[in-house]
């Protein structure tokens, strides 16, 4: 017997599995292309947000995306909440301090109106991947979607594993014409 012969016996067979599993590029790759962006898309609120992730205001730090600041609480007129996307209001901001935004300053669900371009807008420096028909941006609705997307799957993955396993316990238990019944 070949000495990688008898180094390949006495690996475990997931160990061998996945040795398979690496060699193969174009899948391995996936893999790594794939928990990037899951791991991504888990923050995306960090990402892709409407709200500064850090307000620096008349020497104080706010935290916007934890608690929901009024707009009176930078300079403004109104005791509603503050919209981070009124220039009114990001001026106010700048004038006595400044903000850290994410590098996709839209949500899923924020329409842009002070954009130039008429919707649906093609890519540029505001919006990476362009707006929809409603003035959307696409790159967060994308992000979103894709968290949103791998998490059902996910989920309904485990939710099926469960049927599985216990309808194959029943069936394993009980078996004859149960076991019968189940696979018919």
């Amino acid at each position: 017997m070949s000495e990688q012969a008898a180094q390949v016996s006495h690996q475990g067979p997931w160990r061998r599995v996945w040795q398979r599993f690496v060699h193969h590029r174009r899948g391995y790759l996936s893999l790594w292309l794939f928990s990037i962006l899951f791991v991504l898309s888990l923050g995306a609120e960090l990402l892709a947000n409407n709200r500064p992730l850090l307000v620096y205001y008349q020497h104080q730090l706010y935290l916007p995306l934890i608690h929901n600041y009024s707009e009176t609480t930078f300079g403004g007129d109104f005791a509603t909440n503050a919209d981070y996307t009124d220039p009114y209001v990001i001026g106010k901001i700048r004038e006595h301090g400044w903000l850290l935004r994410a590098p996709i300053p839209f949500s899923y669900d924020t329409i842009d109106y002070y954009n130039p371009a008429p919707n649906p807008a093609p890519p540029n420096a505001r919006h990476w991947l362009g707006t929809d028909d409603r003035g959307r941006d696409v790159a967060a609705r994308l992000i979103y979607g894709f968290r949103l997307s791998v998490l059902f799957g996910f989920a309904l993955t485990a939710i099926g594993m469960v049927i599985g396993m216990l309808a194959g316990a029943v069936q394993g238990y009980l078996g004859g014409k149960v076991d019968l019944f189940f696979q018919r």
